[in-house]
């Protein structure tokens, strides 16, 4: 599958052309994100980032700043949660997901 945009990770240069953002708000929270292609941090570490990316799906945690990922396909399912387990709209704590198509990489 021919990718247009590159991304950095690590050593090795690979091309997703999307990118969804996790943006902290300053609490503790939990995110999953499932696509229906490939994904990757933006991360030259995500391990130290404390997220988890395998295949098709990135799930971590969040407190304060900002986790990028990388996909091709389309986000099939996104899950975000506070420290207490709640979700949009029963708190206004949870991360902040921005999910945008054919981004230049960097």
């Amino acid at each position: 599958m021919a990718r247009d945009t590159p991304v950095q990770q690590g050593a090795e240069t690979e091309q997703l052309p999307n990118c969804v953002t996790i943006v902290g708000r300053g609490v503790p929270s939990s995110f999953e994100i499932t696509v229906d292609g490939e994904i990757e941090m933006d991360a030259d570490d995500p391990v130290a980032e404390g997220t988890v990316v395998s295949g098709s799906v990135a799930e971590g945690s969040i407190e304060v700043g900002v986790q990028r990922f990388r996909f091709d396909g389309q986000v099939t399912n996104v899950r975000v949660v506070d420290w207490n387990g709640n979700t949009v709209p029963e708190s206004a704590s949870v991360p902040d997901v921005h999910v945008d198509y054919g981004v230049p990489g960097r």
